[in-house]
């Protein structure tokens, strides 16, 4: 892939997207935007943290694919807890059917640690200007790309309650005064697991705010974490796994608006309530 691909609003560059193909089999590797900036310059996301070293900026990933990691770090065994084990997958980038400055659409291939190719991913990836600032869109279509049915699963359908995390999921950068909330509930343990329109992360300098783009990603549960370490996302498989039939696939995408500045929830709302372009 080369130098990474760059979003750019007004010929203002908004994030890189390096294809992580140099990362140790370890860490998951896969295709990731980061740097991710607000128009001011604030960068909002963070790669390679020495507590994960596996979270990479806003990226898509699964802990248990057919009984592969492609997440990254440890695998969680039922019973036995985090585990060391040679399980890891990669994501590989495939092709750029489409690229323009303000995004690009992707061809993408999850292949086991065994080299099988498990899944066929198509995404899309768009940057526009907000009134409030500007809109990240990621979509992203899974195909089953083998003969028989496989599960997509989590840490919490292995047996971790509550730690369903998988699919989209936006690491930050260190905190400095944190606020994470929806509409209807405040502070990591509310909002935690709760299915809400949208989710908003403030700093003192930036707001972060994801929406789903469709149905479908608008349910399901929400995952946070702030005194761990600072990450948001999506949980696909929240308490039992997903099963891909043979042919089969699953969307899910989400709308992030990236701002300088704490917005409030009225003004998140209003964003979130808007129609995408």
């Amino acid at each position: 892939m080369g130098e990474p691909m760059m979003l750019r609003i007004d010929g203002f560059p908004v994030a890189e997207y390096p294809d992580g193909a140099d990362l140790p089999a370890s860490l998951g590797p896969r295709p990731h935007l980061h740097p991710v900036r607000t128009l001011g310059g604030r960068v909002v996301t963070d790669a390679l943290p020495e507590d994960h070293r596996w979270h990479l900026g806003f990226s898509v990933a699964l802990q248990d694919v057919d009984n592969w990691n492609f997440w990254g770090g440890r695998t969680y065994v039922r019973d036995r807890g985090y585990t060391e084990l040679d399980d890891h997958g990669r994501i590989e980038h495939v092709s750029f059917p489409l690229i323009r400055d303000d995004g690009f659409a992707e061809r993408l291939r999850w292949r086991s640690g065994a080299g099988e190719v498990l899944v066929d991913e198509s995404r899309d990836v768009r940057a526009r200007r907000v009134e409030a600032g500007w809109e990240l869109a990621l979509s992203s279509t899974l195909g089953n790309a083998t003969e028989r049915e496989i599960e997509l699963g989590s840490p919490a359908t292995n047996g971790r309650t509550g730690a369903g995390y998988g699919g989209l999921f936006w690491r930050l950068p260190p905190a400095v005064a944190p606020r994470v909330f929806t509409a209807a509930a405040s502070g990591e343990r509310a909002v935690h697991g709760s299915v809400a329109p949208w989710l908003a992360w403030t700093d003192r300098d930036f707001t972060l705010a994801l929406t789903g783009i469709d149905e479908a990603t608008r349910a399901d549960p929400w995952f946070v974490r702030v005194d761990d370490y600072p990450g948001v996302g999506s949980q696909l498989a929240a308490v039992r796994p997903v099963a891909l039939p043979a042919g089969g696939a699953l969307t899910r995408g989400l709308r992030v608006l990236i701002a300088d500045g704490a917005l409030d929830a009225m003004r998140i709302a209003a964003w979130a309530g808007s129609p995408r372009s």
